[in-house]
């Protein structure tokens, strides 16, 4: 069994800063890319950002330049820095891993959703 557990969500200002963490708890032999994703109330859940494990990563446009993913010390570990927080940031965060054995040119999140960790950006 495979976990995620992810936290670092708060109630922040417009233009305020956080930094998510992720970790991946279980049994698995390999990380082929993690990724966060959100999920805003009445939408669907949406991708922000993958890594690979070889440090390339990608960002939804609204992230480019304010997020930023990386890839922990720690095996199966995970970082967002998310800067000049907006309004329409907020969400519940999520993260996931990519664990196939062949890995492919998009993003499969392999593990069973977390909880998530909220991120409310409001005055």
């Amino acid at each position: 069994q495979v976990q995620l557990v992810e936290s670092g969500g708060d109630t922040v200002q417009p233009g305020g800063s956080l930094r998510l963490s992720c970790v991946v708890s279980g049994t698995f032999n390999n990380i082929n890319a993690m990724a966060w994703y959100r999920l805003a109330p009445g939408e669907q859940r949406e991708l922000v950002a993958t890594v690979t494990s070889s440090g390339r990563t990608n960002y939804a446009d609204y992230a480019k330049g304010r997020f930023t993913i990386s890839l922990g010390d720690t095996r199966a570990t995970m970082k967002l820095q998310m800067d000049n927080l907006k309004p329409d940031d907020t969400a519940v965060y999520y993260c996931n891993a990519d664990l196939r054995r062949q890995g492919g040119v998009v993003f499969y999140p392999s593990i069973p959703w977390g909880q998530g960790t909220r991120v409310t950006v409001s005055t």
